[in-house]
């Protein structure tokens, strides 16, 4: 009955959430923030630990790698990403836990099958970013290959301080200052006309000619949280009044400029690692910064933060510090968006530089240890920056401090944490020289407001996050249902037979978790080019040299489980930049989730030889050697990758055909003892065919087997 339901499931899945919204969701949650709603945490290094939720302990061994995105439970050996912790933890089944993260992070969810203008949408998705791919490529060239690229572009880059190893890591570029030069490459190039133009990189005239949208401007691209070029920037060199400073990409189909932040892609690690978030305005900013060494920094690109940006700050720390040049016009015009981050739960810290300064001189002109130095002895809470920046203009105004009370006040009300809330309602009253009573009860006034509005809402039919949880758990409706919980053993797929869960052991498991290991933690990696053009992936790899060693029903593995994750890697499409760490912890079979959080866990870790980071020693201004030593690096590590996983494989063909071996020379001593001697026969012509085996495995490992032993 389980592997009817399970059907029905994946037609659930892929009828009712398209696949957008299902990746929205992924992005959108945090492991760190979905498992604290049910467990108190505590900051271990990067990771985070507290008490398991699923099993009693009175010591932490629930780790949360905020990283990897995943949790593990080293005492019952739970373990999955935000998905499935919700499935385990409030008993939904997959879509279900899909909807209860939609609700907490205000993610619509239309639950309609696909129609063909929606398949068409997600087609014209994909071909949009490989436009923007090739666009970001063209520009580069355009810069470093053209004498005005060079002459311009390249000049401006090095004028504002900005090394070539920098411009190469940002994808800096250049559009030549001529009317459709960049368009008639694209469009030479194969790319359609609509896709160049819904991405605003081209726009045609009413007498259809056409003109580039960033001619003339250097170009600074955007990159999605997953490293995908989703805009470009261009910033004017000419003086000329007339002409807007910077020009952006215009809001498309994949480009929402409210989600996105410059830089995340390339701080997104340094922030969970540093564990806080530096705000800034601009571009040069966030370069400038990198350069510096100060590499946990994005920017807001010149507009007021937006709950979507905040999310995804949130995503990797709760700690943010924002970088304010002198400019008091500047401050006081996005000082307003700032209250969003205090609705977030974020602990929000500010800096104002000196005159004169700002993110980018400041990080030219100091080391990356003095300006984190002065960052904190200069940085201050938001509340009381806040009041000091308000009340230098009020002076002795009645009214004006009324107002500026109110200001405060409604900024307190909006921090979730009651503590913080009532410390801060204390400090604002001693600012403010206001009795404390006064401001707790404009503070309790304006939360009864909000209450009663959710009230109404909810009236309504718009439950909050909070209420959806309870009422999803009491849906009775067979088809959202595992026969009531989620403690089922999801069926084989591939031909693998029934009645083995992800707890039965196998002989060979430890021989099946090596491969397994590569292909959770490189799945979707090139590993290298067949002399036939054909990329080769690294799952793609370890299945064609598993292929001699199928049984009945296309088996390879002997642990059910382990059978059905290979299953898998052969069914995926391996897209460019899939991830395959992503895709199996997220995977809608819960015991495949865990077994991916298990092998993603600090224990499987691979050699130094994959992290090891060889530096560039030689002149830092060529950047062809730089490019040339770089490509040797990654030619060196696929190397090195190709030959562990080959090691893993013969170890496992070693493994099946000692074991095979003694399995037949039992059989063979039987049938002796038995006199059975036509079956002896049988058995000796086995035995060669498996000595055969070890002789093709001898040859292509290139050298003695040896043999396998428990």
């Amino acid at each position: 009955m389980s592997y009817y339901l399970l059907l029905i499931t994946y037609y659930l899945l892929k009828n009712m959430i398209d696949k957008q919204t299902v990746d929205k969701i992924l992005d959108a949650a945090q492991i760190v923030d979905v498992v604290s709603d049910f467990v108190t945490l505590r900051k271990r290094g990067v990771n985070y630990i507290g008490l398991c939720p699923f099993h009693d302990e009175k010591t932490g061994s629930f780790t949360v790698s905020p990283a990897k995105g995943i949790f593990k439970c080293f005492g019952c050996g739970k373990g999955g990403g935000p998905v499935h912790f919700i499935m385990e933890h409030e008993q939904l089944d997959y879509p279900g836990a899909l909807k209860y993260l939609a609700k907490k992070y205000h993610i619509e969810v239309v639950e309609k099958e696909l129609t063909p203008e929606e398949q068409q949408s997600q087609s014209d998705r994909e071909a949009m970013f490989a436009v923007n791919t090739w666009a970001q490529s063209y520009f580069t060239q355009q810069m470093n290959n053209t004498a005005d690229g060079r002459a311009i572009g390249l000049s401006y880059f090095r004028g504002r301080g900005f090394t070539d190893e920098t411009i190469a890591k940002f994808g800096l570029g250049y559009c030549l200052d001529k009317s459709d030069a960049m368009t008639m490459a694209a469009l030479n190039a194969g790319y359609k006309a609509d896709f160049i133009e819904k991405c605003g990189l081209g726009s045609r005239r009413d007498n259809g000619t056409w003109y580039d949208r960033f001619r003339g401007r250097v170009i600074f691209p955007v990159h999605t949280l997953s490293g995908k070029v989703v805009a470009f920037g261009g910033r004017v060199l000419k003086k000329d009044d007339k002409t807007a400073k910077y020009v952006n990409s215009p809001e498309s189909e994949i480009y929402h400029k409210s989600n996105e932040l410059y830089g995340i892609y390339f701080a997104k690690q340094s922030i969970v690692k540093q564990d806080r978030c530096f705000l800034v305005e601009g571009y040069t900013d966030v370069i400038s910064m990198h350069q510096a060494g100060i590499t946990n920094v994005v920017a807001s690109s010149g507009t007021s933060l937006t709950p979507g940006q905040i999310r995804l700050i949130h995503r990797f720390t709760p700690n943010i510090t924002v970088l304010y040049d002198g400019d008091a016009a500047g401050i006081k015009a996005s000082i307003r968006g700032i209250d969003l981050l205090l609705e977030e739960g974020m602990n929000v810290k500010v800096v104002l530089l000196p005159d004169g300064e700002d993110p980018d001189s400041y990080a030219q002109n100091n080391n990356a240890s003095d300006f984190i130095d002065f960052i904190d002895k200069n940085q201050v809470d938001f509340i009381r920056f806040k009041i000091q920046l308000l009340l230098d203009e009020i002076g002795n105004d009645p009214i004006k401090k009324a107002g500026l009370i109110q200001d405060v006040v409604h900024s307190i009300s909006l921090i979730p944490d009651n503590i913080v809330r009532s410390v801060y309602a204390k400090e604002c009253a001693t600012q403010l020289e206001i009795d404390e009573k006064v401001v707790l009860a404009e503070i309790q006034k304006i939360l009864r407001a909000r209450r009663e509005k959710e009230l109404v809402r909810k009236s309504n039919g718009d439950y909050t996050p909070q209420s959806y949880a309870t009422e999803e758990k009491h849906d009775t409706n067979p088809a959202y249902r595992q026969e009531g919980d989620l403690s089922y053993s999801p069926p084989a797929l591939g031909g693998v037979p029934e009645g083995g869960g992800g707890s039965q052991l196998s002989t060979f498991d430890k021989e099946e978790m090596n491969i397994l290991h590569y292909i959770v933690r490189y799945g979707g990696e090139l590993l290298f080019v067949t002399e036939d053009g054909e990329y080769q992936t690294v799952s793609g790899f370890i299945v064609a040299s598993l292929l001699d060693l199928e049984e009945e029903g296309g088996c390879v593995f002997h642990n059910p489980l382990h059978q059905r994750m290979l299953d898998c890697m052969r069914e995926v499409k391996a897209e460019d930049n899939f991830n395959a760490a992503k895709y199996f912890t997220n995977h809608i079979d819960p015991e495949i989730s865990a077994k991916a959080a298990e092998l993603l866990t600090d224990k499987y870790t691979l050699s130094k030889m994959h992290t090891k980071q060889d530096e560039y020693s030689g002149d830092p201004t060529n950047l062809k050697a730089m490019q040339e030593h770089q490509m040797k690096l990654e030619y060196q590590k696929k190397d090195i990758l190709a030959r562990e996983i080959n090691t893993v494989i013969h170890e496992y063909k070693a493994a099946i055909i000692s074991y095979r071996e003694r399995e037949i020379d039992q059989k063979i001593k039987q049938a002796q003892e038995a006199k059975k001697f036509d079956e002896i026969m049988g058995f000796m012509r086995q035995k060669q065919v498996i000595i055969e085996q070890k002789k093709a495995l001898s040859k292509e490992i290139g050298g003695r087997v040896v043999l396998w032993r428990r």
